[in-house]
């Protein structure tokens, strides 16, 4: 029988300097998944007064926005050394298992920190093969931003490719740089989920559409196997329609879905479907 929304458990992990954290588990309870929100010790079992967790109690994982750790060496660096240091084999398994795991901001640059994104065919690199570096305006960069869906994976199943969408960015080491084949391997193998656009949908756009300048305005990528996805701007933060900004100028219905909210049903329906 195919699960229901109930029986799924979605664990968001977080460590000092996350945020994010509180919206991102309401989106999926909001879809009526068990939403728990776990601190990195607790995985690693480093604290007595919060249950010891396993990544396998979980049928998705996410990693929310903030600066995890200040951002001290880049940012996502040192809570992604923790993660390798300890569970690089459980997150392997993980991946290779097809489950999903969602990065979004300062969770994009802890999986690509980690190597789990771009990724390899049997899970994380043995080390990292891209980064966000600082945005080309050298400022923090906060602002929606439009994207259009560049490929089809189980994230994007509830858009349609090429829609266009608006999620809030807010970070200021989000331009993707990696070597030329790499980029080029991402666009062969379909991995780029999400691009910047301006309003009209044209992925060509230069700041301030691009936030960040990253090549191709590649705005979110998946993995090989597209079960993990990284993503610079925010859907959590227009989970629902009064959260966009123009949602009045727009004549959207502020007690409607926002644009975020089909990414989140995307997981919840893909984890439905697998026994």
């Amino acid at each position: 029988m195919p699960n229901k929304p109930s029986d799924l458990k979605v664990g968001v992990i977080r460590i000092e300097g996350t945020n994010c954290e509180d919206e991102s588990a309401a989106a999926f309870s909001s879809l009526g998944c068990k939403a728990e929100k776990i601190h990195l010790k607790q995985l690693l079992g480093e604290t007595s007064t919060s249950p010891q967790v396993n990544l396998s109690d979980y049928d998705a994982l996410y990693f929310p926005g903030g600066f995890s750790s200040g951002d001290y060496v880049r940012a996502g660096a040192i809570f992604a050394a923790r993660i390798r240091s300890r569970l690089k084999t459980q997150v392997d398994e993980y991946i290779n298992q097809n489950k999903p795991i969602l990065g979004v901001c300062n969770g994009f640059q802890i999986l690509v920190e980690l190597g789990a994104l771009p990724g390899t065919d049997s899970g994380i690199s043995d080390a990292p093969e891209a980064v966000l570096h600082t945005n080309s305006s050298s400022r923090f960069e906060c602002r929606p931003t439009y994207l259009t869906v560049a490929n089809s994976s189980l994230f994007t199943s509830k858009y349609e490719t090429n829609q266009l969408v608006s999620f809030p960015c807010a970070h200021a080491e989000g331009k993707l740089q990696l070597s030329t084949d790499k980029l080029n391997e991402l666009e062969e193998n379909g991995q780029v989920a999400f691009r910047y656009s301006d309003s009209s949908g044209d992925t060509d756009a230069g700041y301030p559409w691009n936030p960040n300048g990253a090549p191709n305005n590649i705005a979110g990528i998946t993995n090989r196997r597209g079960n993990v996805l990284g993503l610079m701007p925010h859907p959590e933060r227009v989970f629902h329609g009064w959260q966009h900004t123009d949602w009045t100028s727009k004549g959207i219905n502020p007690d409607g879905p926002g644009d975020g909210r089909p990414l989140f049903e995307s997981v919840v329906d893909f984890l439905c479907q697998t026994n």
